[in-house]
């Protein structure tokens, strides 16, 4: 295994996805658009991303035996990710997610995490050194907590540097965050984690610095297309995102979290490698779907050229 690998641990979902005029109101129907099925999932999402910009991919994750299990780990394969640790589940499906997309780009999403929500701490303890002889370590919140706490103290304990994107938004204990090299929060989830509404730079830089005084030692709070804010060292900046017409944010997230672990992979800075991951999630809001939006390495290189790039 090389050093520079990436492991990462999380969620395998099929996305069923209606895009429609707005996004219904409770209890309303509405009429939708094209209908479509798409390899998803927070963990599965990161890792092809993080294959097709570069990066030597280890994607651990439980899927169920079923049609859509199969045809996800194939997929995997087919992205070069190392799926010998995907683990197939033969008493749970596998995850999905009904997500309904507005002609704005804003999507909504139910996850029925299936299979996802079986993969325990015993399952990583069977293949635990995977994780301590890893590059870089990336988790998600779409398996269940003490499997993230558990990946978290193998990494920790090896001296990893691990990067954990808090989603889905829910609050975390101290003697998580203590442990976690970096987090790249949203706005929503920066402010679940730290009680801090993110209105601006300011109120953003605010719950950067109490995300800090909690012991993560970097901060990234995504901030859609204003771009990131980066809180490493004590210095805090804002990298601006290319401005794009954005038709689906999706998957926008996991792009950039895959996009940064490969540029980390690479021994690039920290703002390096959020300038990196701010312009390949970029170009993911401007396509449909979750993986089928992550962009290739050579692909950003080319299609960068033509938006307006931060600096």
């Amino acid at each position: 295994m090389k050093n520079s690998s990436i492991v990462v641990v999380g969620s395998s979902n099929t996305d069923m996805v209606v895009q429609t005029d707005y996004l219904p109101r409770p209890g309303e129907t509405i009429l939708g658009g094209k209908f479509f099925m798409n390899p998803g999932g927070k963990g599965a999402n990161q890792a092809v991303a993080a294959a097709r910009l570069g990066g030597t991919v280890i994607f651990i994750a439980r899927t169920g035996d079923d049609i859509f299990g199969k045809q996800s780990v194939e997929l995997f394969k087919q992205e070069g990710i190392d799926t010998s640790h995907i683990i197939t589940d033969t008493n749970n499906p596998s995850g999905i997610a009904l997500i309904t997309v507005d002609k704005q780009g804003e999507n909504c999403i139910v996850v029925a995490s299936g299979a996802n929500a079986a993969l325990e701490p015993s399952d990583i303890d069977k293949i635990k050194q995977v994780i301590q002889e890893a590059g870089i370590v990336l988790i998600q919140l779409e398996i269940p907590l003490d499997t993230v706490e558990f990946v978290i103290e193998q990494a920790s304990s090896a001296n990893r540097k691990l990067i954990l994107n808090p989603a889905p938004a829910r609050g975390l204990p101290d003697n998580i965050l203590k442990k976690i090299s970096i987090i790249t929060p949203n706005e929503t989830e920066a402010e679940m984690l730290t009680g801090i509404k993110i209105k601006d730079f300011a109120t953003a830089e605010k719950a950067a610095k109490k995300l800090k005084d909690r012991g993560v030692e970097t901060v990234i709070i995504t901030l859609g297309a204003e771009g990131a804010l980066i809180l490493h060292e004590n210095e805090c900046l804002l990298n601006p995102s290319p401005v794009v017409q954005a038709v689906d944010t999706t998957a926008a997230g996991d792009v950039f979290n895959g996009a940064l672990a490969v540029a980390l992979s690479e021994n690039k800075s920290i703002a390096e490698a959020v300038q990196f991951a701010c312009k390949a999630a970029s170009i993911s809001v401007t396509r449909l779907g979750a993986q089928s939006s992550a962009p290739y390495k050579n692909e950003l290189n080319i299609q960068l050229s033509d938006l307006s790039q931060g600096p």
